[in-house]
């Protein structure tokens, strides 16, 4: 008996052949991936590697393979190896420059979020930025906390109001901060 078959046209040959290199290619890279974390845990069991280390080293083996794997997938589509470099690069230049254009705004939003989560001061507290131990700083009581600015109300001296200073984020984990609870009050506040 003789075995029945279609053949493929000619011009699926090649396409389905691209299509099983393709799937090569990302088996490949999941394995690989798979393999460096499997890799990294025995490491980490077999020495005294702290996990906060692992964990972002694992990450980033886990995107530098998959991002390799999909360049390599790329280039069996066609695209040029030199074309692909060309905009990473362009593309890593422009967040480069961007990033350091915004580090300011981003550092002070994520000081708003910790401050929110951990809570080194509220509302109603009254806390002193100090500069250096023999030189007082910006004091004053807490009224808003937004993303990018604690508000503060300072001490009114003798014959003057009390005025709203606007303190970076930022500042509150770059000093010393002294604090007092919410229950204190200034000789100005009465």
């Amino acid at each position: 008996m003789e075995a029945w078959h279609l053949p493929l046209p000619a011009q699926w040959v090649e396409p389905v052949w691209i299509g099983v290199q393709i799937l090569l290619i990302l088996l490949a890279g999941y394995l690989a991936q798979r393999f460096v974390a499997k890799g990294l845990t025995r490491l980490g069991e077999r020495y005294p590697f702290p996990p906060q280390l692992l964990m972002p080293l694992r990450g980033g083996l886990r995107w530098l393979i998959m991002g390799s794997a999909l360049i390599f997938v790329l280039g069996r589509l066609g695209v040029s190896a030199t074309v692909l470099w060309t905009a990473l690069s362009g593309f890593v230049a422009v967040a480069a420059v961007a990033f350091f254009a915004m580090w300011s705004v981003l550092s002070n939003l994520l000081c708003a979020i910790l401050i929110f989560t951990v809570g080194p001061f509220r509302l109603g507290d009254i806390v002193e930025l100090v500069d250096t131990v023999d030189k007082p700083g910006v004091k004053g009581r807490v009224v808003a906390i937004n993303l990018l600015y604690t508000t503060l109300v300072e001490v009114a001296e003798a014959g003057t109001d009390s005025a709203m200073v606007q303190v970076p984020n930022s500042l509150f984990f770059q000093r010393s901060v002294r604090r007092w609870p919410g229950t204190h009050v200034f000789p100005g506040d009465r």
